[in-house]
């Protein structure tokens, strides 16, 4: 089944499917038929977004094959109703369109204890990657009024060459049969520097698998993403994200 997109202001530019190719990255939602009961973040007609976006404080630059640089994204909640299933959606884009989906090691922790959640990259026909906070995670939560912030690390495997990147995020709050875009951040900018000679896997790894879709997943990512996306475009892109349930296709559709 596939829900209408029904964006609220027109679009001036073709719409980027890319951030579908999160799909089949986003598996343990409930059945379409079961009950919504997660309240919607804005109210009816908002304009801005609920939450505020913000990733800070990660390094300049990584070491290909080096150990984790972390970095922290702030989910800052601007209404007076609680934020349930918060599911972040990274955005990586590399100067290059070089960068594999099994290059990046992305990682992200939920608050509640030391082990940290892996994310998992799926490219577009762009040679963008795509990768969901879901990893069976049931989202974050952000009380009216509060910062939540989310702890991240990431690390490059020692075959990523060279390479300037931009990191960005979409915010997408799940419900049981569709989802809404309630957030965007600003551009995380870094530089990728070649691995040192003789050096094998990053450190402490705790990499995800490799993140190519499964075969009978392929040719409906390839057709959702062939658009591509650019930073610029993550705003538009964000509007079509699309959840994948048993026997159903959500579709993360913007409510503003």
């Amino acid at each position: 089944m596939r829900l209408p997109l029904r964006p609220r202001t027109p679009l001036r530019t073709p719409l980027s499917l890319c951030l579908a190719a999160a799909a089949p990255l986003l598996v343990t939602a409930p059945p379409a038929h079961a009950a919504d009961t997660t309240p919607g973040c804005a109210a009816t007609g908002a304009r801005a977004f609920p939450l505020t976006t913000r990733i800070h404080d990660g390094p300049d630059t990584y070491e290909a094959g080096g150990g984790y640089g972390t970095w922290y994204l702030d989910l800052t909640n601007t209404t007076a109703r609680r934020c349930t299933a918060i599911h972040p959606v990274v955005v990586l884009v590399d100067q290059r369109r070089a960068l594999k989906p099994a290059q990046p090691r992305l990682d992200f922790y939920d608050g509640t204890g030391p082990r940290p959640h892996p994310v998992r990259f799926a490219p577009t026909d762009e040679a963008e990657l795509v990768g969901a906070f879901d990893d069976g995670f049931p989202g974050f939560t952000v009380d009216p009024g509060k910062t939540l912030t989310v702890k991240v690390r990431l690390a490059l495997t020692p075959d990523t060459g060279p390479n300037e990147i931009t990191a960005n995020a979409a915010v997408v709050q799940r419900h049981a049969d569709d989802g809404d875009w309630i957030g965007q951040s600003n551009d995380y900018r870094f530089d990728v520097e070649a691995a040192a000679p003789g050096v094998g896997t990053p450190t402490a790894p705790t990499a995800p698998p490799a993140t190519t879709p499964p075969a009978e997943d392929l040719s409906f990512t390839d057709e959702l993403a062939r658009t591509g996306i650019g930073t610029a475009h993550l705003v538009l892109a964000a509007t079509s994200v699309l959840l994948v349930t048993t026997g159903a296709l959500l579709l993360a559709r913007r409510r503003r």
